[in-house]
């Protein structure tokens, strides 16, 4: 894979990412119509920063330190790369208009328990990582793979998820206990 294939790879990327935040625009009026609670609003801003800095950081490291296409590593993540994009597209499929970029939760509504979230608590997190490791080393930038990893975990582990849990948990514990109010 040439470095201008790469390069179109990384902007089809780019523009899946504006494709989701459409998307989370339309489900985040959906969530606020019905007295959706917004949390965690600190981490998104350094998210952003971190999601866009991966696309750029790809094309940088190949440009820049000359990165080769390894055919036996490059056409596996490529592989991994499609995968964590249909598996992304699945969670918001599932979630529907529950599903948002944000950490928006309407109160009363019943966590979702069904396609890729009755096996696994996160899975958008989970294609999340996928991609932020498969994408860099499609095209071998493993500084790219191994710095995006580092921080995506820190701020998914310290702040997002513990976002999540915690409003998930305000949003339906008076659903479960009517006398707690």
């Amino acid at each position: 894979m040439g470095v201008m294939l790469y390069a179109a790879l990384v902007l089809a990327t780019g523009l899946e990412r504006l494709a989701e935040l459409v998307v989370s625009a339309r489900h985040a009026r959906w969530s606020f119509a019905r007295g959706g609670v917004e949390s965690g609003r600190g981490h998104f801003g350094p998210m952003v920063v971190l999601h866009t800095g991966l696309l750029v950081a790809c094309v940088v490291e190949v440009v820049a330190l000359d990165r080769p296409f390894l055919p036996w590593l490059g056409w596996p993540m490529l592989v991994l790369v499609l995968a964590s994009q249909g598996l992304r597209w699945w969670c918001i499929g599932t979630l529907g208009p529950q599903w948002n970029t944000r950490v928006i939760v309407v109160p009363g509504l019943d966590l979702v328990r069904r396609g890729p979230y009755r096996w696994i608590p996160h899975p958008n997190y989970v294609a999340v990582v996928l991609e932020g490791i498969a994408l860099p080393l499609v095209h071998s930038a493993w500084i790219t793979a191994v710095g995006f990893t580092v921080l995506n975990a820190w701020l998914l582990l310290g702040f997002r998820i513990p976002a999540e849990e915690r409003a998930f948990e305000a949003a339906v514990e008076p659903a479960q206990d009517p006398g707690r109010r």
